[in-house]
């Protein structure tokens, strides 16, 4: 399995980031090969609904989703990994996801087949410092919609809360146990994947 995992926090070692290397240490036990992208990294502009991809399905904006449009093609798995900012995703994760525009026109207006051939799945990490009940909601259904028009289908996520001071993730060691679980069981169906599934809207 190919793993193209983003980091969306702007805090390279933090809590998500720490979550998200547990993740794939398991999956790189369990054989996967595995890229970590910090979206805070790149240069991603967002997108400009210029409407030049509704011809093509193709973005014309040049800067680093060129290279990375080949890499989510090429990936049997997306992991996005976002702390909560605002009860929604990063700006460096939404950056991101708008530039899916051009994918959602090959899918839903050029009804083109996932490229490469293949669909992928997808998984989504998030760590919030409040409790509300509804902390993640809003971030599962845009990732949803994201993985849709990517040719990918969610199956879930790693979603805890009351977690804010960088590296407090460390004093919490089963939230990283249940990471590296889960990346060790990459290999088996997804439907028996440790995961959270019951926060989706």
């Amino acid at each position: 399995m190919k793993i193209l995992a983003f980091q969306g926090s702007p805090r390279k070692g933090g809590n998500t980031d720490l979550l998200l290397d547990a993740f794939l240490k398991g999956a790189k036990e369990a054989g996967a090969k595995t890229e970590k992208i910090y979206l805070a990294k790149v240069r991603i502009t967002p997108c400009l609904e210029c409407g030049q991809c509704d011809q093509t399905g193709i973005c014309v904006i040049e800067d680093d989703m060129t290279r990375i449009y080949p890499k989510i093609e090429e990936a049997d798995l997306i992991v996005i990994s976002s702390p909560v900012f605002f009860y929604n995703l990063t700006a460096y994760t939404q950056a991101l996801i708008e530039r899916a525009q051009a994918y959602w026109v090959r899918r839903y207006v050029l009804k083109k087949p996932p490229p490469l051939g293949k669909e992928r799945l997808g998984l989504l990490f998030s760590i919030g410092a409040t409790k509300g009940p509804r902390l993640f909601e809003g971030m599962i259904r845009v990732v949803r919609y994201f993985f849709e028009a990517i040719y990918a289908r969610y199956e879930g996520g790693l979603f805890y809360r009351g977690i804010e001071k960088k590296g407090a993730i460390l004093e919490h060691p089963k939230a990283l146990a249940e990471a590296f679980h889960l990346g060790r069981s990459i290999n088996l169906p997804p439907s028996e994947w440790p995961v959270t599934r019951s926060l989706s809207p």
